[in-house]
């Protein structure tokens, strides 16, 4: 549906039964409502504005749409994040992914996410003066000798 009719459509139905009717139909395509909606739901219009942005930027995305549920599969293994995880996967499944494609996605970000904690741990242990290259790029970071404790 185009964005300006599904605006118009919002505007004539009210919040509460857009909420409803989207959260029946997540659940009619995916088997469940992940926990999130559900609480969003408590107030619709945090729902309703969460949803409209997640599509635009699946809809206006230059990604298929199996490749993006497997990125958001493998950012939810990397934040250790469980219901995010089953959405996913079964969200990817129904996009056509095959188990090899999200065994590797989930392998690929357990090993980001341990690169991340050693690197981390490594920053720490090589020298309270070391800066990180990204911080420093943003200027953002504070050397840790110049962290008060």
């Amino acid at each position: 549906m185009e964005f300006e009719s599904l605006l118009s459509r919002i505007a004539v139905c009210g919040a509460e039964k857009t909420a409803e009717e989207w959260l029946n139909n997540i659940e009619k395509e995916y088997g469940i409502v992940p926990l999130i909606f559900e609480r969003m739901a408590e107030r619709p219009e945090i729902l309703i504005s969460h949803l409209l942005y997640k599509s635009a930027v699946i809809e206006t995305s230059a990604l298929e749409p199996k490749i993006i549920e497997l990125i958001s599969l493998a950012v939810g293994a990397a934040l250790k994040c469980n219901h995010c995880v089953e959405y996913h996967m079964q969200s990817a499944k129904k996009k056509g992914a095959t188990k090899q494609e999200i065994l590797e996605v989930i392998l690929i970000a357990g090993m980001l996410a341990n690169s991340s904690v050693l690197a981390d741990a490594y920053r720490i242990i090589n020298g309270v003066n070391e800066r990180c290259p990204a911080c420093d790029l943003n200027e953002t970071c504070i050397p840790r000798s110049e962290k008060k404790d």
